[in-house]
């Protein structure tokens, strides 16, 4: 199972999450606990495999400053996580990924006709945009087609849910932040044993 492990703020977190086995790394570029300088993401994706997933989160950011980071830091997938329209979308170059908040059916039908190649499946949104550690009903999704969109799954996962939560919704991909953190900060054990559970999942 593919992993991204979001919310990335040093070169250890990192190193940990790829040494393990991530596909992907996230840096949060908008408000959050876990907001990251352009230098400091720049510094770490320096030391990271040139295939990996180097994700930046953007909440309703400009295309410019968007632009300006992915320049500076070495970022090669963009995650648009606020309310940017369909055509900002896909005015970029880069793989998109763009999250969705779930509570409701009707809140997957909008997932189809959005221009991304990664659907990022999110819970309702809390204080930030995301990474409120808090899970969504997966039987919603059971037998959804989502088209030809990869569906990243987040939201609330942790060790404890990671099986039920492939078993369910079989996505291309988890993504978690706040399920491998210990009083707010990346826990280099709980990525270990999050990584190494995914690897067992089968779907």
């Amino acid at each position: 199972m593919n992993v991204k492990i979001c919310g990335i703020t040093t070169i250890e977190a990192a190193a940990c999450a790829v040494s393990y086995g991530a596909s992907a790394i996230g840096f949060v570029f908008a408000n959050s606990k876990r907001k990251i300088s352009e230098k400091q993401a720049k510094d770490i994706i320096a030391t990271l495999p040139k295939d990996l997933m180097k994700v930046g989160v953007f909440v309703n950011e400009s295309k410019e400053n968007i632009m300006k980071i992915v320049n500076v830091t070495g970022i090669n997938v963009i995650q648009l996580h606020g309310d940017e329209t369909a055509e900002f979308a896909a005015s970029f170059s880069l793989p998109i990924i763009k999250a969705f908040s779930i509570s409701t059916p009707e809140d997957l039908k909008q997932v189809a006709a959005y221009p991304c190649d990664y659907a990022l499946l999110d819970s309702p949104r809390g204080k930030y945009h995301g990474g409120n550690g808090i899970a969504f009903d997966w039987n919603l999704l059971k037998g959804y087609d989502f088209g030809n969109k990869k569906v990243i799954l987040a939201g609330g996962l942790n060790e404890n849910n990671l099986t039920e939560a492939i078993e369910t919704t079989h996505p291309f991909m988890v993504d978690v932040s706040s399920g491998v953190e210990t009083d707010g900060e990346k826990d280099l054990e709980k990525i270990r044993v999050f990584l190494e559970l995914a690897k067992t999942v089968q779907i």
